[in-house]
Parts: C-alpha cells; structure tokens; sequence
C-alpha cells in the first residue's frame, strides 16, 4: 500500500509512468514503493514541487516544524545539487523546461548562470535538447562527455574510485536505489546523494558533505562541468555546464575553509 507522500508525488507528477520517466527508472520499479526511498526525496521534490516534508514526513517533518527546515544556506545547496541532479540524469521535458525558464537570480556570478540557464531554457524545444541529451552522454557507443569519477581519475570505468566510493556509502547506510543501473560515480547520482545528505535524508553525521565532496568529487567534476560546457554537443547543456562550474568553484572555496568557518 501506497503513503500518502507518494501518491502525493505520482498525483504531482500526472501518474506512476510519468513519475518513473522523470526520475529516469522503469514503471514496474516505482509501481513496487511503497514510500518514497530517501535518496530520491531530493529528487523528486525538484521534479514535482512537492516538499520533502510532505513526500517523507517520517525523515523531514521533525526538522521542519522544530527548526523551519535545514539551514537557509544549506537549503539552497540541497537545491542547487538536486537541480544539477535532476538535469544530468535525463534531459528535461517541456514541463520542466517552462519552471527552469522562469529561474531568477541576482547579479551574483551563481545569479547570472541561473538567469543564463532560464534563458536558455525558454528558448529551448525539448526534443532539441533530448537529441542534445543524448549526443552528450550516450551517443552511438559512448557520449561526447563521460560523467564519471573512474574515467576522469583513471581513464576507465568501474574502475577503483567506484569501489571507494561504495565503500564510504556503505558506511554512512547510503544503499543503492532499486532499479538503477547507473554507476555510483556518475555526477547525477553525485549529486543526488549530496543533495540528500545535505537536507537530511540520510541522517549523516554532520561534515559527511564536506567528506564526500572533498573525496569523491573536488578531485574530477570541476573538470567534468568544464567540458561539458565547451563541449561541441552542448547547446542548452552549455549553460548546465557553467552552472555546474560555478557551483563547483563555491563549493571548493567553502570547504577550503576552516571547519569551524565553514
């Protein structure tokens, strides 16, 4: 039997198949939930707008009504993670396309990528930037960009940088999501994880964000947004680029602090 926070997110999403296309796993795997996994909270909170107190209130709603929800500036971390999350898994459908064009931001660096990013988005058609999707990262054979952490520290993949990465997920009980076939260290999945650590979903100590960026991430994905904002494929997924860069270059510099600092 379903709970309520996901009927709430299949309703939001315009049904079960709708929900398991965007979230990018098969029907049959969301068909068999009976709540919502923790580490897809994040993710489908951006993808339906409903908030993760609501889809998980058994993991959000004690922080919500006892500390208005994470701190601000976490908060928006989170968001910013589970919005890079939500684009480098698939490519984004029309629906999403319209929310990403009415994106607003400041004359801050971050603010102006995202002003870039709805404009591109309002711009966009999304089966322009389904073909651009797939040019990028799949392609006939192998994608222009390969976004993982194995390839960009070793050339290869399922390579030994998976393996520790596994072995510290295991640690904080981070569990594999049923139904995906995607290695750990794709920076989807990433990501995802950081956003869910972030908000709270894993109950991880506190600096587990710090630990696994610095570990897991800081070394390749700066590297990985940069290419795929110059990459030749890239129209719309320029922008994701230059965000993702940006957001990269922030995280870094935050996390060169002090801990105390931080």
């Amino acid at each position: 039997m379903r709970d309520l926070g996901l009927q709430q997110a299949i309703e939001a999403a315009g049904g079960v198949s709708e929900l398991a296309r965007k979230i990018g796993i098969s029907q049959p795997s969301v068909s068999n939930w009976s709540r919502i996994p923790a580490e897809r909270v994040a993710l489908i909170e951006e993808i339906t707008g409903v908030d993760r107190a609501l889809l998980r209130p058994d993991l959000f709603r004690e922080r919500h009504q006892m500390a208005g929800d994470i701190d601000e500036i976490d908060s928006a971390r989170a968001q910013e993670y589970a919005l890079l999350a939500t684009l480098l898994a698939r490519a984004p459908d029309a629906d999403l396309l319209s929310r990403l064009a009415m994106l607003r931001g400041d004359a801050s660096p971050l603010g102006l990528a995202h002003m870039a990013l709805a404009e591109a988005a309002g711009d966009a058609d999304a089966e322009r930037v389904s073909r651009e999707f797939f040019d990028l990262f799949i392609g006939l054979g192998r994608g222009e960009v390969l976004p993982y952490a194995s390839y960009y520290l070793t050339g290869f993949l399922h390579d030994r940088p998976l393996a520790r990465l596994r072995d510290d997920l295991q640690a904080l009980g981070i569990e594999r999501a049923e139904g995906n076939t995607e290695p750990e260290d794709n920076a989807a999945i990433l990501c995802e994880i950081m956003s869910a650590v972030i908000g709270g979903a894993f109950g991880a100590p506190e600096g587990a964000d710090r630990r696994l960026f610095e570990k897991h991430m800081a070394p390749w994905i700066g590297r990985f947004f940069a290419d795929l904002e110059r990459a030749e494929a890239a129209g719309f997924y320029r922008h994701v680029g230059a965000l993702g860069r940006l957001f990269m270059q922030i995280e870094t510099e935050a996390f060169a602090l002090p801990y105390d600092q931080a």
